[in-house]
């Protein structure tokens, strides 16, 4: 055997070695990719399971069956390609309400009070149009003096109709069922879901999209909310944002009317910090967010899974804060009563004719 012969059969053993330990590598390398993406599945999977499983739901259309105003009739559908996802073709009613829960020490320490019952704090009925181009929210002040209707309880009994009563009485007396069958009393229009928020959920949310950024036309002194502001713009918390909600005596006549302005600035604020906090590219930001959000919500049996509430969360996507418009009820002073308001007719009657 020449020199040749044996640098040539030396290289080849060389070579095998090298061809080992690269073999050995790559399946190294294969099994940690393939175990990153199981840990990765899992990790998906737990996530999804922990946030479907925060949501609280009440089954508001058996409770209440037939008798209800229409669902919107969907409008004529339109030529679409296949390949494109068809946009919404009915309007949506969805009551929104703020509730001062007194549940767990959280809420108790935000302002919730007692830990005996609740009430809804704060009351808006939001109308998406059918292509979920545009939203009107409409407030409800929840001094408005209302005809509560029958209400049935989850025991089989119900609660006595009653007249000229608070509007946020209904939700006290029979919860998310009789505050939404109050609504579609009083307004002849279908909510076709319900959504629900405590004191601690909201600040919460707040805080795990970095805070919003409000202008306040007035400074605002109230010793109720332990809020103090000069007016002017302000980066908020979830704890000032609560408080300005909830700021009632520290602004205008001191009437729920001035607590409602602040209410539909926080809304549009919220809507903007959301739009400008791209969460798709931040994964640990956005189980933040969805995480607070979802422990903190009940919602209709309808919306009662991330994957309901995944599908009308993107069918908003092309809605922005400009695209929203905020009103209040049109009402005037009870005769009864300076310190409650009752609905002004027919301006009420007309507005409320509009979402249907």
């Amino acid at each position: 055997m020449t020199g040749d012969e044996d640098q040539a059969s030396d290289d080849g053993g060389a070579g095998r070695q090298v061809g080992r330990r690269s073999s050995r590598w790559v399946k190294a390398v294969g099994f940690t990719l393939a175990g990153a993406l199981v840990l990765t599945a899992l990790g998906a999977g737990y996530a999804y399971w922990h946030l479907n499983r925060n949501i609280k739901s009440v089954d508001i259309n058996s409770a209440l069956g037939d008798n209800r105003p229409p669902k919107t009739q969907p409008l004529p559908s339109t030529s679409a390609s296949a390949s494109a996802s068809p946009l919404p073709s009915e309007a949506l009613n969805i009551l929104v309400l703020g509730s001062d829960s007194r549940s767990g020490k959280r809420n108790q320490a935000l302002g919730g009070g007692s830990s005996e019952g609740a009430r809804s704090d704060t009351a808006m009925v939001v109308h998406l149009d059918a292509g979920r181009t545009k939203a009107t929210i409409v407030s409800i002040p929840r001094d408005t003096l209302v005809t509560r209707p029958s209400c049935p309880l989850s025991d089989g009994d119900s609660t006595e109709e009653a007249y000229r009563v608070m509007f946020n009485t209904a939700y006290s007396v029979g919860g998310p069922v009789c505050a939404v069958k109050t609504v579609e009393s009083m307004t002849d229009v279908r909510m076709d879901h319900y959504l629900e928020i405590d004191f601690a959920g909201f600040a919460d949310l707040v805080d795990a999209l970095g805070g919003v950024t409000v202008t306040t036309d007035e400074d605002i002194h109230d010793e109720d909310s332990h809020l103090d502001l000069r007016a002017g713009e302000h980066h908020l918390d979830g704890t000032q944002a609560l408080a300005l909600a909830r700021t009632r005596h520290g602004v205008g006549d001191g009437s729920d009317l001035g607590r409602i302005e602040l209410q539909q600035k926080l809304v549009k604020a919220l809507l903007q910090q959301i739009s400008s906090t791209n969460l798709l590219t931040s994964p640990a930001q956005l189980y933040k967010v969805a995480d607070v959000a979802t422990a903190s919500l009940t919602t209709d049996t309808g919306l009662d899974s991330l994957t309901e509430l995944m599908s009308l969360g993107q069918s908003l996507q092309g809605l922005s804060a400009d695209d929203v418009t905020t009103v209040t009820m049109p009402v005037v002073p009870a005769p009864s009563d300076a310190n409650r308001v009752v609905a002004e007719e027919p301006e009420a009657a007309e507005l409320w004719a509009s979402l249907r």
